[in-house]
């Protein structure tokens, strides 16, 4: 009977995702689930057919130069690709590939959750409630903005951008929104397109931030760029920390010039900028955006199919666009 394939596992996974591995590899563990280091990785990957990372794993040009020739497949259990280094990949010959389309749901549900908390000012009355501050509060002191009505900018327009739209109309808002190109209308479904970011800013009483991180969008959200959107704007971020200025966002949540923040995700995470943690109208989740059982789930059966169309002289079903 032939071997398994091996394949290196740096996280664990849900039962269903773990069952398959255990039953179509030989599975090289990291017994401690935290990120591997460039040096632990080549370590673990020393003979094996096949990698299955995490974002929080870094493949810098160097572990490209340095991966074990046996190394024929590399998966990330993500969407986002910030991580790896493309060109690297392109060069080394090794097919990557990434998790889309599966969790658009699971991430479009927790902005709705962020815009939903930051706006009427849930961590602050949650504070309230557990420290039994409650009674001395008077009823305007938690006054909050009403979704009804607003005008929503979705920066990125992408499969998880559209799956919010989609519940932000129900809240009775009105949906704009920035992209390469405008939607077909079967897609935009009546959201109005701005051929610029800064006209979506300049419209935007909220703005939900679903662009891939990269060179051109690193620190999109700036003290410049916060300038040109409305007094009071509400923003929230479940694509990736790079596209936020921390010190910016912070100053502004501190002045008032941006009414409140929900974000999901941060720079250098999970690391977060000290200068959030005392915010009352920071709304912070721990990056939670695909964590349901349902999402993770199809996250790694997807991974462990592109895997294995690789491994089997296939193209990976979802390979992620090398330059």
């Amino acid at each position: 009977m032939p071997s398994k394939p091996i394949l290196v596992v740096t996280r664990h996974f849900t039962d269903a995702v773990e069952t398959r591995i255990a039953r179509d590899f030989e599975a090289r563990r990291n017994p401690n689930d935290r990120a591997l280091t460039p040096d632990e990785l080549i370590a673990a990957a020393e003979g094996a057919d096949a990698l299955f990372i995490s974002p929080a794993e870094k493949l810098d040009a160097t572990f490209f130069a340095r991966v074990p020739k046996s190394v024929k497949a590399i998966a990330t259990f993500s969407v986002g690709y910030d991580h790896i280094d493309l060109a690297a990949a392109k060069a080394s010959g090794i097919p990557v590939s990434n998790t889309p389309g599966v969790l658009n749901d699971a991430t479009a549900d927790v902005a709705m959750l962020l815009l939903l908390g930051a706006s009427r000012r849930a961590y602050e009355s949650q504070q309230l409630v557990r420290s039994g501050e409650w009674p001395k509060r008077k009823p305007a002191d938690l006054l909050g903005w009403q979704l009804t009505g607003s005008i929503l900018g979705i920066y990125g327009m992408g499969r998880i951008g559209q799956a919010l739209a989609h519940r932000a109309r129900a809240f009775g808002m009105t949906i704009h929104y920035n992209n390469r190109k405008p939607l077909p209308e079967s897609e935009a479904q009546g959201a109005i397109f701005h051929d610029t970011p800064e006209s979506l800013l300049r419209a935007s009483n909220f703005l939900s931030i679903h662009a891939p991180s990269s060179a051109e969008t690193k620190h999109f959200l700036n003290r410049k760029t916060i300038d040109l959107l409305p007094q009071g704007a509400i923003v929230i971020n479940t694509a990736r920390g790079a596209l936020v200025n921390d010190e910016d966002l912070i100053a502004a949540l501190r002045s008032g010039r941006i009414a409140a923040a929900g974000l999901d995700v941060f720079e250098g995470e999970p690391n977060v900028n000290p200068g959030y943690l005392d915010l009352p109208n920071a709304y912070l989740l721990p990056h939670i955006g695909s964590a349901t059982i349902e999402t993770r789930t199809a996250m790694g059966m997807l991974a462990l199919d592109n895997i294995q169309a690789v491994l089997n002289g296939q193209p990976p079903p979802t390979p992620i666009p090398l330059p």
